[in-house]
């Protein structure tokens, strides 16, 4: 009996493992299949390197919303990694349990936000923020990074947090043994040892920024020109797939189509990049 439930969980799992690789091998054959033969028809070098988006004029530069994407996630790694990854470290080590039992379920609470709140957020409260102390129209690359640093804690604190949990609680033992302070144990001794957890917890959380559209859209300014500040507006690569998919034909489609499979390929190698970083780091 019990091997028969060992072989039955196993063809489950395998099962399971299989369907989410045909997924993944369906969205590639769809993505590819539409949008290279666009990209070759546009050109290469004019699609990624072209700086003009004006569909109605068939020019399909997408230069700007990779440039676009690419400052977002930045700004947005900026803001929220360091107090995604300091969040995790105080509620592990420094913080009282009546403050974890808020701190904990409010955590949670952020993860749960739709995006379109997120939003909202955004323009009621950073946009009108930016604009009085730069009196600029506040949609820009800073506000779109400010409220992506924001999205992404949740994914840096939960993970992190466990990855620091999983450390053995000996590592902290005998650093306090050989005469380490409170501090420098955590910091010198539990967070290296987690760095692999942290790091995962880094990943997720770009992947939730660079492909973050609903939010993005309403503070950003969706201008199809490549920002010259911080304060300047900016399309994203999903933005700009969200914005004209509804209405686009023909060509037009086949170079969201392509977009799409730029920003799929964009992901791809940031993954295989840490990915390689993660195995050094162990």
């Amino acid at each position: 009996m019990q091997e028969l439930k060992e072989k039955i969980a196993y063809i489950v799992f395998l099962s399971s493992a299989c369907v989410c690789i045909l997924c993944v091998g369906l969205i590639c054959f769809f993505l590819f299949s539409n949008g290279i033969p666009a990209i070759k028809q546009i050109g290469f070098s004019d699609f990624l390197l072209g700086d003009i988006w004006k569909p109605l004029d068939e020019e399909f530069g997408i230069f700007p919303m990779i440039i676009g994407s690419i400052y977002v996630t930045a700004g947005a790694i900026i803001f929220g990694v360091p107090i995604g990854v300091l969040s995790a470290v105080f509620l592990t080590h420094f913080c009282s349990d009546k403050i974890a039992k808020i701190l904990n379920p409010a955590i949670n609470l952020l993860a749960g936000i739709p995006s379109i709140v997120y939003g909202f957020f955004g323009l009621v409260v950073f946009v009108p923020l930016i604009q009085n102390i730069f009196g600029t129209s506040g949609k820009g690359v800073l506000c779109a990074s400010l409220l992506l640093g924001i999205m992404i804690l949740p994914t840096i604190i939960s993970i992190s947090k466990a990855a620091i949990e999983a450390v053995p609680k000996n590592y902290y033992e005998g650093a306090l043994a050989l005469g380490a302070s409170h501090e420098r144990s955590v910091f010198f001794i539990l967070l290296p040892a987690a760095k692999s957890g942290i790091l995962t917890s880094i990943i997720l959380g770009i992947g939730r920024a660079i492909g973050e559209t609903m939010a993005v859209i309403m503070i950003a300014g969706n201008q199809a020109i490549i920002p010259q500040s911080i304060l300047d507006g900016v399309r994203t690569l999903t933005a700009n797939i969200v914005l004209e998919m509804g209405y686009a034909t023909d060509l037009h489609r086949e170079a969201l189509l392509g977009t799409a499979v730029v920003l799929f390929v964009f992901i791809l190698i940031i993954n295989l990049l840490f990915s390689l970083i993660n195995k050094g780091v162990k």
